[in-house]
């Protein structure tokens, strides 16, 4: 439940805004008659944890008025969100309470589901600094280095308070894969511009020749194959914020009029006579090591300058795995709501592999691998079968290999007449959540308790046998991955984990019909 506090003289506005935002069954809600009252309930919370998530502010109140109100929480705490509201709307108050670090302006009076929505928009705005909190960026603000991370929330929204009073340019610097258009999109959407359009443009995937059209535009006939007027970038994100991804691949003779545009705001299309002026926010990013190109003479050092004004540093996520536990939970919520999975976790096995790996492909590629293990995942948490063999081999996990040290393990276990731990296919896919892929363990290194489970409930009836319910273990995961990609062999076999022969033997082995399951849903 997100905590709102309504600030209004007016009784009877105050109640109207509390029912409506209670209908909508999202909020609590709590009431200030003017600005001292607020800043009051405001400070009184604990230190550790913000009072209100947002705040619905009138302009015109007695003893401290909205406007003033607004800058007093946005200097408490930059990451409430708050919407002004007032019977007498001006541009400049507008504008004003914008600048001030408001995230909109509403005039009175307000239909409740239309608060509604944009307390919604506002709260997925913010939403997108939390998550470019976590790609721990290094902003140069007036010459400091700030480093952001989950524990430093507020240097973060101050920063992007600061960038959404001004529409100077932002480079954004990092490895590909480590969150930069995130990045863009948390200032934009953060920003006096939010109402306005995002336009991403690669510039690594535009031809040259195509280039200066794709920006700016042309007119008919204007060349070969232009039978019609074509409006560029630069014009479609008009009032908004135009995202030059990879600037560093962007050909000599472009940046010269990129920088003409930064300069004096204005560009021409192709073919055409007319001048264009431009109201456009330029946010940049690259790759690429920008100080070498000017060295070589490949990247303009103007245009760099130009771009330069407030520089984002992101690190690779192999130079910062202590987040890496927060980006998989991240990850596995987005991935629970969109396939509507409820998935808890990773197995001790899994994160230890994930936290192995060197991450060439930064976050972008720790999503994929989070999103590959949700197609897989049977279980409610994630575990090793359900990763990508490259990243295994990567870590240096050889499948059958380990099966082979974890039976050799269990066998000791029924020796010493200890409970076994959860099965393992002989065939080299591993069914386990916890178990310790490290060399040399000893039986009390696996730490076996009379609570450790199999994954499936046996019958009362079945002997205590470890190879007879290993057995049934292995025969109902087949089943279960035949239902998943509908009894086709080939993809059950690439997808599980199992060599194909491994499977056809044992498909043959416990008498499944593979066709069977053709048709069926899977148990999802």
């Amino acid at each position: 439940m997100l905590r709102v506090l309504v600030v209004d003289d007016d009784q009877a506005l105050r109640l109207a805004v509390r029912t409506a935002l209670e209908n909508a069954q999202r909020f609590l809600v709590d009431e200030a008659f003017d600005g001292v009252n607020a800043l009051e309930k405001i400070a009184s919370a604990d230190t550790a944890k913000r009072a209100y998530d947002i705040v619905i502010l009138d302009v015109d109140m007695p003893r401290k008025n909205g406007l003033e109100t607004l800058k007093s929480i946005k200097e408490h705490d930059p990451g409430i969100i708050v919407i002004m509201l007032t019977a007498h709307a001006t541009v400049d108050i507008a504008v004003q309470a914008v600048k001030d670090g408001a995230y909109n302006f509403l005039s009175k009076p307000i239909p409740g589901d239309e608060m509604v929505a944009l307390i919604k928009k506002a709260i997925e705005a913010h939403s997108l600094i939390s998550t470019l909190a976590v790609s721990s960026p290094v902003f140069v603000d007036e010459g400091q280095k700030i480093i952001g991370n989950t524990s430093q929330m507020q240097k973060i929204f101050n920063i992007i308070h600061k960038l959404a009073k001004v529409d100077t340019p932002v480079l954004i610097r990092g490895a590909s894969g480590t969150g930069k258009e995130l990045v863009a999109k948390a200032i934009h959407f953060n920003s006096a511009r939010k109402d306005e359009k995002f336009v991403a443009i690669n510039c690594s995937a535009i031809p040259e020749n195509l280039f200066e059209s794709e920006l700016f535009g042309h007119e008919k006939g204007s060349f070969t194959g232009a039978d019609q007027r074509k409006i560029g970038k630069f014009q479609f994100a008009e009032g908004g914020t135009l995202f030059l991804d990879e600037v560093g691949d962007m050909p000599p003779l472009m940046q010269v009029k990129i920088l003409r545009v930064l300069q004096e705001k204005l560009f021409t299309p192709v073919g055409a006579n007319r001048e264009i002026s431009s109201n456009v926010r330029i946010i940049a990013a690259t790759n690429r090591p920008l100080e070498d190109m000017m060295k070589a003479g490949t990247f303009r050092e103007d245009l760099f300058y130009r771009l330069n004004v407030v520089p984002i540093f992101l690190p690779e996520l192999n130079a910062r795995k202590d987040d890496l536990d927060t980006l998989v939970k991240i990850f596995i919520k987005k991935f629970n709501r969109s396939q509507n999975k409820k998935i808890t976790g990773l197995s001790k096995d899994a994160f230890a592999t994930l936290s192995k790996y060197n991450w060439p492909g930064n976050i972008r590629e720790l999503e994929n691998v989070i999103e590959h293990a949700f197609v897989l995942e049977t279980t409610t948490q994630i575990t090793l079968g359900s990763l990508p063999e490259a990243i295994l081999e990567a870590v240096g996990i050889n499948m059958i290999d380990s099966l082979d040290k974890y039976q050799s393990q269990t066998n000791s276990l029924k020796t010493l007449g200890q409970s076994s731990a959860n099965p393992v296919s002989e065939d080299g896919f591993d069914f386990t959540e916890d178990s310790d892929l490290d060399s040399g363990l000893s039986a009390d290194d696996l730490d076996v308790t009379d609570d450790d489970t199999i994954p499936f409930v046996a019958s009362e009836n079945s002997a205590l046998d470890f190879n007879a319910q290993k057995e049934e273990f292995e025969k109902q995961f087949i089943i279960k991955a035949l239902k998943t990609f509908k009894g086709r062999i080939n993809q059950t076999a690439i997808h599980a984990n199992i060599p194909k022969k491994t499977l056809l033997r044992k498909i043959e082995k416990y008498g499944i019909v593979a066709k069977e399951y053709a048709l069926q849903k899977s148990d999802d």
